[in-house]
């Protein structure tokens, strides 16, 4: 994969310009790298300089995209380390304004590593923040791991907001209100303008009474906040990544696919109504 290395605005940790979106549920097996993926894809198509932090130590956002194990050096573990030795780097992606930078091996060990570090939880933001405002990404997806430890942290600390993706089973809503307690602890300690961009409500079988019930009670209990574009169970989207594609590339005209462009569509609006609130307040 090429390595990309473009020249953008400079800018401190906290004027980095773009909209930084961490994709989190501690949960695994709900869609959330593959939301990660196809939604920086749909994103890229509009015409977004569009950068993937591949922040799970397994690394399937990075096979996702096609890139192979021995592709993955200096990423999200050099961007972590802060080692001047070797320096993180962007790849290409072969997709038109997408780009990633990747889980490398060393990921693995970065939890234990980071524990006896101060501001252990800043490490991420301090780090990733001048980086994008030197290389000028319009979007950045931080996919984080399955879990609630410091690499999770990391990626709620550097983040703008929260995308979260809801699968629609039973113990779904269980294991999201005590995301949406790690999202209120790290607003109120860490982070304060954190906020929930959204919550995806993946997997979702219309032939399902089980969907409509999750679907049902995720809206009655958050409202506004869940999105009306629903990611449908699909084998198509199961099938992109072992071909190192997103579904959008592996079959555009599947429902699949065109659930996330509609979710890109939907997500671009919504920050565009939230920027114009921001400003109507000030």
């Amino acid at each position: 994969m090429p390595i990309i290395e473009r020249p953008g605005p400079t800018g401190s940790a906290d004027r980095h310009g773009a909209l930084i979106l961490a994709v989190a549920n501690q949960k695994g097996g709900v869609g959330k790298t593959t939301t990660a993926i196809n939604l920086a894809t749909a994103l890229a198509a509009s015409g977004k300089s569009v950068l993937i932090v591949d922040l799970d130590p397994q690394g399937n956002a990075s096979t996702g995209l096609g890139l192979s194990r021995d592709d993955r050096s200096r990423g999200t573990y050099a961007l972590l380390s802060r080692d001047p030795s070797s320096p993180c780097q962007v790849r290409g992606t072969g997709i038109p304004c997408l780009s990633i930078l990747p889980a490398e091996p060393g990921l693995a060990g970065a939890e234990i590593e980071l524990v006896g570090e101060t501001r252990r939880e800043y490490r991420l933001r301090e780090t990733l923040h001048p980086f994008i405002a030197r290389l000028g990404f319009d979007v950045v997806i931080i996919d984080c791991p399955p879990s609630l430890g410091l690499l999770n942290l990391n990626g709620l600390v550097a983040a703008d907001a929260v995308l979260i993706p809801l699968q629609c089973e039973f113990f779904a809503l269980e294991g999201l209100s005590q995301l949406m307690r790690t999202i209120d602890l790290v607003k109120r300690a860490l982070n304060p303008v954190l906020r929930v961009q959204g919550i995806v409500l993946t997997m979702f079988d219309r032939r399902n009474n089980l969907s409509e019930l999750v679907a049902a009670d995720a809206r009655g209990f958050f409202g506004a906040k869940v999105y009306d574009t629903v990611i449908p169970r699909s084998i198509r989207i199961s099938e992109a990544p072992s071909h190192g594609k997103p579904v959008l590339l592996y079959d555009l005209k599947s429902p699949g696919a065109q659930a996330y462009i509609r979710l890109a569509n939907e997500l671009l609006r919504r920050e565009r109504e939230s920027t114009a609130a921001s400003a109507g307040a000030a």
